[in-house]
């Protein structure tokens, strides 16, 4: 078999359904395809319902999905779909929903036993874990709750990544009653319950707000927060209501881009990718001596400045001059904010060894994207680039604005605190 060509497929389903298949809407969620009794034999999700079910209809679908779903299709009787506000949502229903009717299809395409699942530790401080659908029989007893499996292990992770920021949690490298606080503490993904900085009390409603999110009632934990914002506001803690307040921005306004990146789909299409706007952001770093080290993020969308995604960051790791490291530094506290819209190049300001920072952040955060690093002579005038050379050609006009842009918002952050500390 070559194909199903559109005309195999029509007898598939009815004509109501076929017809649902070209009217889907070009939005996010989860998609089913039904057999003759009802019962869901395959659940997907999608970036957009209605180019990801198209897909299926393709005439070389033997070659792009094989011929196992081929075999579905001649299953299938009918279709439905549930539209999420977005991917992550349908990252999170489809895991949901796969667990929930056992597609025999969706265990037959993959050895389900390999994917991951998300769990939540049964301790008074509970730990937010990954862990192979094959080693849940062995770790069941010690395990609370357990979300999944997850088909897709790199989208599982990025999801991960943006749920902690907004609720930073307990992994197995916090450790309890310890003297010094851990690592994750220090870049805000834990909420410090090593060294006691949050309660059994407090550290329980993250936890259940940690869950709502894991089963996708998304608009459930807002009403929360909503609900807390507003009692907490009453009492004048107005300082604990704009942090609940933030977070319900943070998750009214994810950015679902680096799940969008990740889609199978959408990376073999990539002229969808190509239709967003070209984000540059430009990193670079101001002191004098080492003293009041600042690091600044500024971007470009298409040219322009985009101010409001300008940042500003206090050098925290160096006390002495090393631009590598700081700007290492920030590109790490950047990279941990997977809520900002991820960036489709990095210029940074520098050589070899400012270029080999920006690389090692990404490789720690597990995130791809191509950087340039504009070198300049002893005027500090812009002389040459390094890193990758197609975007750098392509985007020299942009690269040179966004550079020099980033080095007077650091210049100028600089001075402004160098003077509020002198008059200290």
């Amino acid at each position: 078999m070559k194909g199903l060509t559109e005309i195999e497929i029509t007898p598939i389903l009815d004509d109501m359904q076929y017809k649902k298949v070209h009217n889907l809407p070009d939005t996010p969620g989860v998609y089913f395809f039904l057999n003759k009794q009802k019962k869901p034999i395959y659940i997907g999700k999608a970036t957009s319902l209605k180019d990801r079910v198209k897909s299926y209809f393709g005439k070389d679908l033997i070659e792009t999905r094989g011929p196992l779903l081929v075999k579905m299709l001649k299953e299938a009787r009918a279709l439905d779909f549930k539209k999420t506000d977005s991917v992550l949502e349908a990252l999170l229903l489809e895991a949901d929903l796969i667990k929930k009717f056992k597609p025999i299809y969706n265990t037959r395409e993959k050895d389900d036993k390999s994917f991951l699942c998300v769990v939540i530790t049964k301790e008074d401080f509970p730990q937010v874990l990954t862990i192979r659908k094959k080693d849940l029989i062995s770790a069941r007893q010690g395990l609370a709750e357990v979300y999944g499996p997850f088909p897709n292990g790199a989208q599982l992770k990025e999801a991960l990544k943006i749920i902690r920021k907004i609720f930073p949690y307990r992994d197995e490298k916090c450790k309890l009653n310890s003297k010094r606080a851990c690592f994750n503490y220090s870049i805000g993904l834990c909420p410090g319950v090593c060294i006691g900085a949050m309660d059994k009390y407090c550290y329980s409603i993250r936890i259940r707000r940690i869950k709502l999110f894991l089963s996708g009632n998304i608009k459930a934990l807002t009403k929360d927060l909503k609900k807390d914002m507003k009692a907490l506001a009453k009492e004048h803690n107005f300082e604990a209501a704009k942090i609940l307040r933030d977070k319900i921005h943070a998750l009214t306004h994810i950015q679902d881009i680096s799940l969008i990146k990740s889609d199978s789909f959408l990376t073999a299409n990539s002229s969808k990718l190509e239709a967003r706007n070209f984000r540059i952001e430009s990193f670079d770093i101001a002191h004098m001596g080492g003293s009041n080290m600042v690091g600044v993020m500024v971007a470009l969308v298409d040219g322009a400045p985009d101010k409001n995604s300008y940042r500003k960051f206090k050098i925290r790791g160096y006390k002495a001059s090393n631009d590598p490291g700081a700007l290492r530094e920030v590109l790490e506290r950047r990279l941990n904010h997977p809520e900002w819209q991820m960036p489709d190049l990095i210029v940074v300001d520098g050589v070899v060894a400012q270029l080999n920072a920006a690389s090692a952040a990404l490789k720690k955060a597990g995130i791809t994207i191509p950087v340039v690093s504009v070198v300049k002579d002893e005027k500090h005038k812009a002389k040459g680039a390094l890193g990758n050379k197609e975007l750098g050609l392509k985007y020299k006009k942009e690269i040179l604005l966004s550079n020099a842009e980033a080095h007077r918002f650091a210049t100028t952050y600089h001075k402004k605190l160098r003077r509020k500390n002198f008059l200290i």
